[in-house]
């Protein structure tokens, strides 16, 4: 398994907040109107390329109407992951 890095981290969390907006046929920019964001913050979070705040990720949750664990759950498979290798 792949360790858990920061850059693995953001680019999971992104990769799946990507499916989550396609799932409710949301634009970056319908997302980030709703979420109160910039829409190339939107975009940077689902390159990976920026590391989204507990903030950032409690008001994309609420923008979704989904809760904030719902955006996490590829992460924490991967980090449970690793916890049973130790």
């Amino acid at each position: 398994m792949e360790k858990l890095t920061k850059e693995l981290i953001k680019k999971s969390f992104g990769k799946h907040l990507k499916s989550v907006r396609h799932e409710f046929s949301l634009s970056q920019e319908e997302l980030a109107f709703r979420a109160g964001m910039d829409p190339t913050y939107i975009s940077g979070i689902e390159r990976g390329k920026k590391n989204p705040t507990v903030t950032s990720i409690y008001q994309i949750a609420i923008a979704l109407k989904v809760s904030p664990q719902s955006l996490l759950p590829e992460i924490d498979r991967q980090w449970e992951g690793e916890k049973s290798d130790d």
